[in-house]
């Protein structure tokens, strides 16, 4: 995260968001075993760093990849209210980042179709597709590090189980 913050060109163009009140309040709820905030950080940064490297709008990649799931939650739903909100969170966190911000047609449809293909609202932009992709591996990542031991726990007694019923 410290990469994140010391770039300059990349904190310009999203401070205004980092500073404003109610973005503020999601660096409470957790997501993926970090904080909404931080998980959105680390799209927005990502999608930024990679559509400069592909020549698109890395400024629109870096508010909508910011913004895309801003939407505040309770933190003691219940699990079919977060299940639920997987299908519709992405129209949630656009309603929410228009109330806030003056975002451009592009940055909605980034927020939209982020959770393509689990939502069917196909991304029209290559800008959209790169923080789809992005927000996939990067909740990979964070949710493999919540759960990490626990999945190559499971994995390795599903290894002591087959090694011992091939004998």
């Amino acid at each position: 995260m410290q990469n994140i913050k010391n770039n300059t060109e990349y904190s310009c163009l999203v401070n205004y968001i980092l500073n404003n009140k109610e973005f503020q309040k999601i660096k409470n709820i957790e997501h993926h075993g970090v904080t909404r905030y931080d998980h959105s950080l680390r799209v927005s940064y990502y999608s930024y760093k990679i559509s400069k490297i592909l020549k698109l709008d890395y400024k629109q990649v870096a508010t909508g990849g910011l913004l895309h799931d801003f939407f505040l939650s309770d933190e003691d739903r219940n699990r079919k209210d977060r299940f639920l909100s997987t299908f519709n969170h992405p129209k949630r966190a656009v309603l929410k980042a228009s109330e806030q911000f003056d975002i451009t047609e592009k940055e909605k449809d980034i927020i939209r179709t982020h959770m393509f293909p689990i939502n069917l609202s196909v991304p029209k932009y290559a800008e959209s597709w790169v923080v789809s992709i992005v927000d996939k591996i990067v909740g990979i990542y964070e949710f493999s590090r919540k759960f990490g031991y626990k999945l190559v726990y499971a994995t390795n007694v599903m290894m002591i189980f087959l090694l011992n019923s091939i004998k």
